[in-house]
């Protein structure tokens, strides 16, 4: 039996110790040579954009751009613009962002780090925010595995039976209830969606905006994907009797993508509100298609992903007046 992939050394090339055995100078290196390289002459100003070598100002750690003299950091113009905490905190957090698996909650990470519960909260925020941003945009070609997942779905019932409802009615469905759709490539690219409902015209919607027409359509048998045969060439398994047909059809991919977005969000997160479910889906697509991935490469990644996302609109000054009030639907 062949040995599984986080268990080998190749997996795991970066360790959360080894950020915080980071100087400060290490870390700032880190941060410059991310956003611009090791020469100098590729620095550009985040405020006018001219690219060249601009005047240093060694004491403070900063430049000044001989376009514009705009003065800024290797943090200007990034999600972590502004910042109060040492830049090695950043470091440690995404760090600890990327070895887990499954996701990790703003109070555990708030433990980790030794800072205030928002601070972790909207730290994390801004890291999701940062792998909205810079999502895959092409056109999904090949075999592609689609299928939904309901949230919020549950509702309460009353201690007495005399008062309780029947819960398959419409109208005694949670407001709040929501379906994540995802569409995976194999298990290189993963995009996910949240629609009101698994239904006909949000499916034929999205799918003409992300797959290619050359591709083939893997599906269950829910009616909503019926409107795909007249467009793409579709697959159907019928889960009531089987998960693989006798032709080999499954949607084993989309399966293996809510395994681990349920577990995120029953073992780690607990409750999501609607107004952030877009980012939580997107984050653990991310995780799927960057499984195979050393954990040092994913945080290369993320980091540089967090330098080239201009400063958040939703989580500046959050708690006061910047709050994201409302919910992203795709369609």
């Amino acid at each position: 039996m062949s040995q599984h992939f986080l268990l080998s050394s190749k997996a795991k090339t970066l360790s959360v110790v080894q950020v915080m055995n980071m100087t400060d100078e290490d870390a700032f290196n880190l941060l410059k040579t991310l956003r611009w390289g090791e020469n100098e002459e590729n620095i550009y100003c985040p405020l006018c954009g001219h690219i060249h070598k601009p005047y240093k100002i060694a004491s403070r750690k900063q430049w000044r751009c001989k376009e514009c003299l705009h003065t800024f950091s290797v943090t200007s113009g990034t999600i972590f613009a502004h910042h109060r905490l040492p830049i090695k905190i950043y470091l440690a957090a995404i760090a600890l962002f990327v070895n887990a698996v499954k996701g990790i909650s703003s109070l555990q990470l708030s433990r980790y780090l030794g800072v205030h519960y928002r601070t972790a909260y909207v730290l994390s925020h801004k890291i999701r925010e940062s792998l909205m941003v810079h999502r895959d945009t092409e056109l999904l070609k090949g075999e592609i595995h689609i299928d939904g997942a309901y949230v919020h779905s549950s509702i309460r019932q009353k201690n007495k039976k005399s008062d309780r409802v029947d819960r398959r009615l419409a109208e005694n469905q949670p407001k709040d209830k929501r379906c994540v759709l995802v569409m995976r490539q194999g298990t290189e690219k993963t995009r996910t969606f949240v629609i009101p409902s698994e239904e006909e015209n949000a499916i034929i919607s999205l799918v003409k905006k992300n797959v290619d027409l050359s591709s083939t359509i893997c599906a269950d048998e829910h009616r909503a994907y019926n409107i795909l045969h007249g467009k793409y060439d579709t697959k159907r398994v019928n889960h009531s009797q089987e998960y693989r047909s006798d032709e080999g059809v499954t949607n084993n991919y989309a399966e293996s993508y809510f395994s681990r977005f349920r577990r995120m969000l029953v073992g780690q997160i607990h409750k999501v509100s609607n107004r952030y479910l877009n980012e939580y889906a997107n984050e653990i697509a991310y995780r799927e298609d960057m499984r195979a991935k050393p954990n040092g490469e994913i945080f290369n990644d993320i980091l540089s992903k967090c330098l080239n996302t201009k400063p958040s609109h939703h989580w500046c000054g959050y708690g006061y007046k910047n709050k994201l009030i409302q919910e992203a639907l795709s369609v």
